[in-house]
């Protein structure tokens, strides 16, 4: 987003908190913790920033839209109400129920493992389990098997692997289909559909090993059949955003649908209230309009008035991780190759867990680098991806090598089918 704003010449300063290693090739960076509400609310109460843009979704469920605006500031994101969508899958389900938002069948919630692994005697398989909370992407799981579903249920009631998130579960009906992310950015009146991204949660080729925050994503021209986008927009987007209006105030921001493409029509399978990542990057290179006016109409109620506009063609965003990532890893590792990635035509290398050290940037997290591409067609955004993804090196380094081939293969299928 840092990167989109640049762009805007309605932009005269940004500040990041806490930004990164490549953040400050474009922002001040400030080092504030961002899940601390009161921090920032300081932060900003010295800075007096025109309008203030929350990316990660932990200062939205605490509530940082409510803090900012008793205060007089103008902040583009949901209230801690509406931001529950995210916060309790489970608050999201009911909510769904609520507003007759189609969603796959819920078995049921439970607070103790006991409870939740008795409940698996009655239900189809695969099954999917999800924690209700917060869990950096991590806590949802497919289980083929009882055994694996106990597992994941143990590891988080009992263990505790991914924190308070997974004090409470929800076993739900599995669908069959393609996923899709599909998401709006709204004023709570009208609305800003992006273009719609497909992500890769699995840690490895062929959707293989554990669920990660997103290990790449791609957006291409025809993602969506009109049929199936009319559908999205009338049973889904447009009662969630009339629901949310009707039970507190408009919600403002970015609201991530994570759908389901199903042979009866598409399912809501989670809420997020804010950009998705990595779908970010791939909507962010084929954005063709003014990003900060688009966030300064929200803020004043009049997006209506905003005509968004897409690059035709296709992006598509390779995510290169830490060795061992979503479990153990090591930090600090150098990065080369940056300024050759870089330097290719329609490819720009974004930071994710990252910092400078000097004249050096390192490793800072599970996720280092988005790695994005933008060509006329997927085949050719893939393969400019890993061009650049070839030229950036640092010890341990992992990646997907089958990002947006899926996505290919049906383009061409579609394409080469005989017609009747």
């Amino acid at each position: 987003m840092v990167w989109r704003l640049r762009q805007s010449p309605e932009v005269e300063k940004i500040w990041c908190a806490p930004g990164n290693g490549g953040i400050e090739e474009y922002a001040e960076c400030v080092p504030v913790d961002a899940g601390d509400v009161g921090a920032l609310v300081s932060l900003a109460e010295r800075l007096r920033p025109d309008l203030t843009i929350v990316g990660p979704e932990a200062p939205l469920v605490a509530g940082i839209r409510n803090k900012f605006e008793c205060r007089g500031m103008r902040l583009v994101g949901p209230s801690q109400r509406d931001a529950r969508l995210e916060g309790s899958k489970i608050y999201a389900k009911q909510f769904m129920d609520r507003y007759d938002i189609p969603t796959p069948t819920l078995y049921g919630d439970f607070e103790s493992p006991i409870e939740a692994i008795r409940a698996l005697d009655a239900v189809d398989w695969p099954v999917v389990v999800k924690a209700d909370g917060l869990c950096a992407g991590k806590g949802v799981l497919v289980a083929e098997t009882r055994a694996e579903a106990e597992t994941f249920i143990r590891r988080l009631m009992q263990k505790h692997e991914l924190g308070a998130g997974g004090s409470r579960v929800l076993l739900e009906h599995a669908l069959k289909g393609d996923e899709l992310s599909f998401i709006v950015l709204t004023d709570g009146r009208s609305f800003l559909p992006m273009a719609p991204t497909r992500d890769h949660k699995r840690v490895f080729d062929g959707d293989r090993g554990p669920n990660t925050g997103g290990m790449g994503a791609y957006t291409m021209d025809g993602m969506l059949t009109p049929k199936y986008e009319s559908m999205i927009v009338k049973d889904i987007v447009c009662p969630t955003i009339a629901g949310l209006s009707e039970e507190g105030i408009p919600y403002t921001g970015f609201l991530y649908f994570g759908l389901m493409l199903t042979a009866s029509g598409p399912m809501v399978l989670e809420y997020n209230c804010r950009l998705g990542d990595p779908e970010t990057q791939p909507i962010m290179m084929r954005m063709n309009f003014d990003l900060a006016v688009a966030f300064d109409a929200v803020a004043s109620r009049t997006l209506d008035r905003i005509k968004p506009a897409w690059k035709p063609g296709a992006s598509v965003c390779v995510v290169m991780a830490s060795g061992g990532y979503p479990g153990t890893f090591e930090t600090g590792k150098k990065i080369t190759g940056l300024g050759e990635a870089e330097r290719l035509p329609d490819v720009a290398v974004f930071h994710a867990g990252t910092k400078r050290e000097g004249d050096s940037v390192v490793t800072n997290g599970g996720r280092v680098l988005g790695v994005t591409a933008s060509a006329e067609s997927l085949s050719r955004a893939v393969y400019k991806a890993y061009e650049a993804v070839g030229k950036i090196h640092f010890d341990g380094a992992h990646c997907r090598t089958d990002i947006g081939v899926k996505g290919d293969l049906q383009k061409r299928m579609v394409a080469e089918a005989p017609r009747v």
